[in-house]
């Protein structure tokens, strides 16, 4: 312990340039991944503050400077605003569901008796988190379809309803189709993540409680659910901003509709980038959804400055544990 002490208090003692030497391999190896985001992520994000400034429509070699208006524009869209508040409600529903769905399959899945048949059930409901978004909008839009769908011929077969339901076309239930397969899709990701907390809670813990005479409901209320708070706080985070990404499964199931529904913000700047406006006019404009994409992006960015706030006491809880492990 003392060791480590006065590491790092050797560490914090080198200048800058001193560190960033004895670590030159690390940033080595960083390098073409860092590149790689260069090209893929920043510069995208430095192009979109820029193109917001524009009134252009991407097809064309000249733009017009209109400074600011895009954003006055966009504050003022009923149809930004709808989107925006869909996307944040998609994500207020979605994720509760999740990752209570998720912590009880990882505590089912991590407990002792589960053992033999816990690889078998992670990589069954993992699957899913593997297979591309798209792909399963579009088997979806199969397998909910009120002609011939296979869930409407179970439920028809059973007597449980009259007719078929139309899942993606009805107003009222398509946003809660979509909310349904989504939760479907990303359930095993934060399963792992759970799976990945359990795992760091000691079990001298529960062999403690159990000399105690505590029952398994008093270990999972007094041990368990106290240490995932530090983790619980990452986790929430992390799937909630993954959730906001939900573009290639609302695209391919329902394209934004049925009457605007189901628009959430991706598809909303998607529209106005690619497509034709509000207006009828049928002209793309990629400066106008820059804009709207600028004011999204900072909405996510107050997410991810949460989550490494998140992140930073989720070290600090973690060490203070192994410190009185040891």
């Amino acid at each position: 312990m003392q060791n480590a002490t006065g590491d790092r208090r050797l560490t914090a003692s080198k200048s800058l340039g001193e560190r960033l030497w004895a670590a030159r391999w690390c940033y080595l190896f960083m390098l073409p991944a860092l590149l790689l985001s260069a090209l893929f992520t920043f510069y995208p994000i430095v192009m979109s503050w820029y193109y917001s400034l524009f009134q252009w429509s991407g097809f064309t070699a000249s733009k017009t400077f209109i400074g600011l208006s895009n954003y006055v524009e966009v504050v003022g869209d009923k149809y930004f605003w709808d989107a925006f508040v869909r996307s944040f409600l998609f994500m207020l529903v979605s994720v509760p569901i999740k990752l209570g769905l998720a912590l009880l399959l990882a505590i089912l899945l991590n407990d002792q008796a589960m053992r033999l048949v816990s690889p078998a059930f992670r990589t069954l409901f993992f699957l899913p988190v593997v297979t591309t978004a798209a792909i399963i909008g579009i088997m979806m839009t199969f397998v909910l379809s009120p002609f011939n769908g296979p869930i409407n011929k179970a439920f028809l077969s059973m007597g449980l309803i009259g007719g078929p339901i139309d899942f993606l076309g009805n107003p009222k239930l398509s946003l809660w189709t979509v909310v349904g397969v989504e939760i479907w899709k990303w359930l095993g990701q934060p399963m792992i993540y759970w799976l990945a907390a359990l795992q760091v809670i000691p079990q001298s813990l529960y062999e403690a409680a159990r000399v105690d005479g505590a029952t398994w409901w008093r270990q999972l209320l007094h041990i368990t659910l106290p240490l995932l708070i530090p983790f619980a706080i990452v986790i929430v985070l992390i799937t909630a901003v993954g959730t906001l990404r939900v573009f290639p499964l609302v695209q391919t199931m329902t394209g934004g509709g049925p009457f605007f529904v189901t628009e959430v913000m991706e598809v909303y700047i998607y529209r106005t980038a690619f497509g034709s406006d509000m207006g009828g006019i049928g002209v793309p404009r990629l400066g106008y959804a820059s804009a709207a994409g600028v004011v999204f992006g900072m909405s996510i960015m107050l997410l991810a400055l949460l989550q490494a706030w998140g992140v930073r006491n989720m070290r600090e809880v973690r060490g203070a544990l192994e410190t009185s492990g040891e």
